[in-house]
């Protein structure tokens, strides 16, 4: 299980601005706010952008500053392939350190999407093990129980971070895992899909169907 919120592309503007800057060619830009105060790419300012994807990420440096934030909620078994990603991403998390003893465990705190019966019994059992020794903990505040509730913690387990990345870092992303085996993944690219002006620029993106 995967979820991308609160969405937010910024800096379409500057960055095109920006990729008119080696031809002086700012006078030919037809870009515009609509009346919702979103910013729209005119027709000769995206044919530009498209030309400079395809030419390649040496020319196509513009992406770069264009720059995304959203909140992912995602398991730790797909954080910790994200992580790859150093270059260029910023994410701040919510901790599992600090807070993991602030709320009671429930199913929907862990991906259990694909389970066996076998193995969704399995983590109802764990569930009901790590609930009983957060109550302990919080009542004792003995460190060993909270170690307890660290180690046992499964990879499944739910974890939100605010990232931020930039349309380059997006691509590259998306191309890298495309075709993994994990269906966050999919969904993943999915979203990167539906980001704006996305499809437009790369064909890959725009015949993929997840």
């Amino acid at each position: 299980m995967i979820k991308c919120e609160r969405t937010e592309v910024m800096n379409i503007n500057n960055a095109i601005r920006g990729a008119r800057n080696p031809l002086n060619s700012w006078d030919r830009s037809d870009s515009y706010v609509d009346s919702d105060g979103t910013f729209k790419l005119g027709e000769k300012d995206l044919d530009l952008a498209k030309r400079l994807c395809t030419a390649g990420n040496d020319h196509r440096k513009f992406i770069r500053q264009i720059f995304i934030s959203v909140d992912i909620t995602a398991p730790i078994y797909w954080w910790k392939e994200y992580d790859t990603y150093k270059v260029g991403t910023v994410a701040n998390s919510t901790s599992t350190m600090h807070k993991i003893h602030s709320k009671p465990f429930e199913l929907n705190d862990f991906s259990h999407d694909h389970l066996s019966e076998e193995g969704l019994k399995a983590l109802e059992d764990l569930i009901k093990v790590l609930e009983d020794v957060r109550l302990k903990y919080v009542e004792t505040k003995d460190k060993t129980l909270w170690y307890t509730l660290i180690q046992l913690l499964p990879e499944g387990y739910h974890q939100m971070r605010t990232c931020t990345f930039s349309y380059e870092n997006a691509i590259a992303m998306f191309r890298a895992r495309k075709n993994h085996k994990l269906q966050e993944w999919h969904d993943f690219c999915l979203w990167i899909k539906g980001l704006p002006y996305m499809q437009d620029l790369f064909e890959d993106v725009k015949e993929y169907e997840g």
